[in-house]
């Protein structure tokens, strides 16, 4: 369980492929705190440390989760967006965040807002995704790349986000450009809530 609060950007340093899997090894400035078969948000998508050496560490991304989200596209170099699991002992500042990429979009603007950004986002129209909850509302939750953020102007596959400026410093947002590739997650609430209209 995550909040959607990134704590930095990792960098990934090595990328190995194993038969349908892909181990990336990153490094950032909490490795010395990570333990084996521990949960970090990459981007938003939840993976097991598998291996700390050298002050990185590695993680496996299986099929699946590559065909779902943009770690496939990633590259020695790139900056990733990372959160360790929640501590239940604290505020939830974001919202509640699984770590379970739903899908991509691709960002098709990107506006100044005089001081903010407006990056607007598009994902594949789908009905029966819809019924299930896939979908964004106005003023609801919904996660980039691992960001918790708010939800403006939202068509029936595309919505708007506004970041501020310490959010694009500090988050893999200073990266995205028209054409890019982002992980989401819809709103888990949506999700059950859609559920129990189907029972």
């Amino acid at each position: 369980m995550f909040s959607g609060i990134i704590e930095e950007f990792a960098t990934v340093v090595a990328i190995r492929k194993d038969r349908e899997n892909i181990d990336f090894t990153l490094k950032c400035s909490f490795v010395d705190e990570l333990k084996i078969d521990q949960s970090v948000a990459h981007n938003g998508v939840c993976l097991t440390v598998v291996a700390i050496e050298n002050s990185t560490y590695t993680v496996t991304a299986m099929k699946e989760t590559l065909d779902r989200t943009n770690l496939g596209l990633l590259k020695v170099g790139d900056k990733v967006n990372v959160e360790r699991s929640m501590l239940m002992n604290g505020r939830l500042d974001g919202h509640i965040v699984q770590g379970h990429v739903d899908e991509t979009a691709r960002c098709i603007a990107v506006e100044d807002a005089d001081g903010s950004t407006y990056f607007t986002f598009e994902y594949p129209e789908n009905r029966e995704m819809t019924k299930k909850g896939y979908f964004t509302v106005d003023k609801g939750s919904v996660t980039v790349n691992g960001v918790s953020l708010t939800v403006c102007n939202p068509t029936s596959n595309t919505f708007q986000v506004a970041i501020i400026p310490y959010t694009f410093e500090h988050t893999n947002f200073c990266d995205i450009r028209v054409g890019s590739v982002v992980n989401i997650e819809f709103d888990i609430l949506g999700k059950y809530i859609a559920r129990l209209q189907q029972i």
